[in-house]
């Protein structure tokens, strides 16, 4: 989550779900959070009856819809159009917070003479057009050399949530800056021109959403962003799965820090997870390219050869990650145990995995159609139906040697040697299919929406055979280090030296999942007492800690997530309900809700403030700040760390201390977010015209992965995909429930009556909805609730398409990620599932 974690310092969402009941106007936008995040919208309607607004911006009248103050309709794919438009509004009509701005945001910070703004071609100054990316040394601060150590150590390969930045200043002076915002290369004067097209006029024309209702949103937010308000924004994939999501998500981050609405009860931005631990997967990490924390991977391409280059080139001299000694040390140690000494680190790191390209997952994809994977293992993932151009992730599983598949039931990824016709005697993949416990049959964490940590416990035994996965992979790791017990290949040294020490329990021996919570919390490696929190953690082996930023989940050697104190009887803080990272913090930025002098802004927005008489911050939340340091401290010129952040600092992860509305480093597509069409959209970008779709897009031009070509006649229509409130993610867990089932028995697509009509189309007729790289049948659905879009007289009509159905389970149905394309985002390589072309035809074409 770069768009967030480039912004402010962290990707998570910076606030809490019941916080939003402290909201004086909610906005909406990539979510429709009333059907897909149902027990977290049930904080918004406390906030309306409070006296809130609430507003939703999508291409279809949902249920969210039906319960908000205004609705605006928006053509897929065109959301930075809308949020710019936004900034622009703000700006020109000056109803930013002008003293928070100056202060906590690089407003006054003077850009580099060579940054050039993308003029018609849609481009930034260091673009190299033969290499297909930008060079970003024209984007730096006045005098000021890029270091890359502060956003993860490489802006080649940025993903994740713990990416913040810094841009050093060259020497001991300050860094150039104009308070009064006046001077032309002054961030907040090249925000100002580069929003200026962006018009409620030129909103209308590329997002379809009509001036009076862009006006009426613009005016909303504005009123409930004040000293005395706040407005919260909330997203979830809507957003994401795009192009460009990064940056749609950047331009929101870039709004909320005009309005002053960030670190405030009832501000800041919700991130909505699509799955009750998505977040914890990612901190505690599937992702190829990080380790847990969002530490970042060594990479053979860096400075990475031995373990003092690798720690030196991604410790940042200011800021947070000044820390990273101390986080990959203390990981090393929870990891290998005795057999790792920081002194004599390249010991164990020498055989440590580096990064040499990637491998993220849709490259994965076409390695493994291209046989140059042998074999894989997946858990709980159905990607032969969940993602896009889920045909050729099929195809790809069957040039597979061999396939582990654990999951609770036998989904479409576990029987593609026997789906699209292929004759399974003709398939020489080897299908292994592991059943496995669901939640409820095992114990464990759900690390949800808001970053909280939440235990659950076994409710009942798995049936028959299943297992839990970390018994699999527990197992598994006893297995091979007792194969390479003996060994004496170099190579296998890391599996001889983990540790994999875990107490089981029961007869089938079941690893202790509150050992590894212990763990991933911290210890210190002499007494193997719980560390209270990353504070503790030290760069000389002295600390072991699994990820760093849940340090502080298992404090005093008590499970903090197994809070569990109802509502009731506490404030809506919740405090002492699970445990939220980092350090129980519920509200991230919090100090930005005192003025620079330490003062709430207001009493009525009051959150965090300096008390003089205790010579700290208290208040109603953890400080995300050192709680000691004074409003008014001032870091010596060769301060480092936390001690170069000032007392009016609030984004503490970023070396300067300040939010970014310019981030002159760590984005592969660009410095500030432009508005450019999807891939695939059947209208030009009427905002620049010389560039269709963003330049850094990463495409596959192979034959099995076709594109429909911009405006192609043959697939005028735009698909948005979206979830069902009855139906999880691909089906895996909701097609073998009957009453589920029941509930929504059969694939559909969302057309409007013009639509219909235009194709002789009646509610409930079988369509086939096709693109260039296969076809769907389906029944539609008739509704109004589907807008159409007026582009200089041209009708664009928008599809909806649910992708819950497959061929396996109770209820069947075909596949509707076959339609996608692979086109990925620059910065962390998610698809465009929220735009696409497509044509549809009456009948089963």
């Amino acid at each position: 989550m770069p768009g967030l974690g480039i912004t402010y310092g962290r990707g998570g969402a910076t606030s809490n779900l019941q916080d939003l009941q402290n909201s004086d106007c909610i906005l909406i936008e990539g979510s429709n959070m009333a059907e897909a995040h149902p027990v977290g919208f049930r904080h918004p309607m406390i906030a309306k009856r409070k006296g809130a607004k609430l507003i939703h911006v999508d291409p279809r009248f949902t249920r969210t819809s039906a319960l908000c103050d205004i609705y605006a309709p928006i053509r897929p794919g065109t959301d930075i159009a809308f949020l710019g438009g936004l900034i622009n509004y703000v700006i020109q009509n000056e109803r930013y917070f002008k003293d928070y701005v100056v202060h906590y945001t690089n407003a006054a910070t003077l850009v580099s003479e060579e940054f050039e703004d993308a003029g018609a071609d849609g481009l930034f100054s260091g673009w190299d057009a033969e290499k297909q990316q930008y060079d970003p040394r024209s984007w730096r601060y006045e005098g000021t050399p890029i270091d890359y150590a502060s956003v993860g150590g490489s802006q080649a390969r940025l993903v994740g949530e713990g990416t913040g930045g810094h841009s050093d200043p060259d020497g001991d002076g300050p860094r150039p800056n104009d308070p009064t915002l006046e001077h032309e290369r002054s961030v907040f004067q090249i925000l100002k021109r580069h929003f200026a097209k962006y018009t409620p006029e030129m909103v209308e024309k590329v997002c379809g959403t009509p001036r009076e209702a862009f006006l009426a949103v613009a005016e909303t937010v504005c009123e409930n962003s004040t000293p005395e308000k706040t407005t919260s924004l909330c997203y979830a994939v809507g957003w994401t799965q795009h192009s460009k999501g990064v940056q749609i998500i950047r331009t929101a981050a870039i709004l909320q820090l005009l309005l002053g609405n960030m670190g405030r009860p009832g501000g800041g931005i919700m991130a909505l997870r699509g799955h009750a631990t998505i977040q914890g997967s990612t901190d505690i990490a599937t992702l190829y390219n990080i380790l847990p924390g969002y530490l970042p991977m060594p990479d053979v391409n860096m400075d990475n050869d031995t373990w003092r280059d690798y720690v030196e080139g991604q410790t940042a001299k200011t800021g947070w990650w000044n820390n990273f000694p101390k986080y990959i040390t203390s990981i090393f140690k929870a990891w290998y145990g005795e057999a790792f000494d920081p002194s004599r680190g390249d010991e164990v790191f020498d055989h440590f995995p580096r990064l040499s390209g990637d491998h993220s997952y849709y490259p994965t994809i076409m390695a493994m159609k291209d046989r140059d994977v042998k074999g894989s293992f997946v858990f709980g993932q159905n990607f032969a139906v969940g993602g896009p151009h889920a045909k050729l992730a099929r195809d790809a599983l069957r040039g597979l040697e061999w396939l582990v598949v654990l999951d609770a039931f036998e989904v479409e990824t576990a029987t593609a040697w026997k789906m699209d016709g292929v004759k399974p005697e003709e398939c020489a993949t080897e299908v292994f299919f592991i059943p496995t416990a669901l939640v409820a049959e095992k114990d464990g964490t759900f690390t949800q929406t808001q970053r909280m940590v939440q235990w659950h416990d076994k409710s009942v035994e798995p049936p028959g055979e299943a297992k839990s996965d970390a018994w699999f992979v527990f197992h598994l790791g006893r297995r091979l280090k007792a194969l390479y017990e003996d060994s004496t290949d170099p190579r296998d040294k890391l599996i001889q030296a983990v540790t994999w020490d875990y107490p089981t329990q029961g007869e089938d021996e079941e690893p202790d999942i509150e050992s590894i919570l212990k763990e991933i919390n911290g210890y210190t490696v002499a007494d193997g007492k719980p560390v209270s929190g990353f504070a503790q953690l030290k760069d000389d082996g002295s600390t072991a800690c699994g990820g760093w930023i849940y340090a502080g989940v298992y404090a005093d050697g008590v499970n903090q997530a197994r809070r569990r104190k109802p509502w009731t009887e506490q404030d809506t803080a919740a405090r002492e309900w699970g445990w939220a990272w980092p350090a129980d913090r519920r509200i991230l930025y919090n100090r930005a809700s005192a003025d620079p002098d330490g003062k709430p802004w207001s009493e009525r927005k009051k959150l965090v403030w300096w008390d003089e008489e205790q010579g700290k911050w208290v208040g109603n939340d953890v400080p995300d700040f050192n709680a000691t340091k004074r409003p008014d401290y001032e870091p010596a010129p060769d301060a480092t760390g936390d001690a170069a952040i000032p007392g009016d600092g609030p984004f503490i992860v970023n070396g300067d201390g300040l939010g970014w509305l310019f981030a002159p480093v760590g984005l592969k597509d660009g410095p500030l977010p432009i508005h450019y069409e999807p891939v695939e959209s059947p209208v030009p970008n009427i905002l620049y015209d010389k560039v269709q779709y963003t330049p850094t897009a990463r495409l596959f031009d192979r034959p099995d992965n076709p594109y429909n070509k911009p405006q192609d006649p043959k697939y005028p229509y735009v698909v948005t995909t979206y979830r069902l409130t009855e139906h999880h993610t691909s089906g895996a867990m909701s097609r073998w429930i009957p009453w589920l089932s029941e509930l929504q028995p059969e694939l559909f697509c969302e057309i409007s009556p013009v639509l219909a009509a235009e194709k002789g189309v009646s509610n409930t007729d079988w369509v086939t909805v096709s693109t260039s790289r296969g076809k769907i049948h389906c029944k539609a659905l008739v509704s109004d609730r589907i807008p159409v879009y007026d582009f200089d007289g041209k009708k664009i009509h928008t599809i909806g398409l649910p992708y819950h159905w497959g061929p396996n389970g109770l209820i069947q149905g075909d596949v509707v990620n076959d339609l996608m394309p692979v086109s990925l985002e620059a910065n962390v390589a998610i698809h465009e599932a929220k735009a696409f072309t497509a044509n549809l035809e009456a009948g089963r074409v």
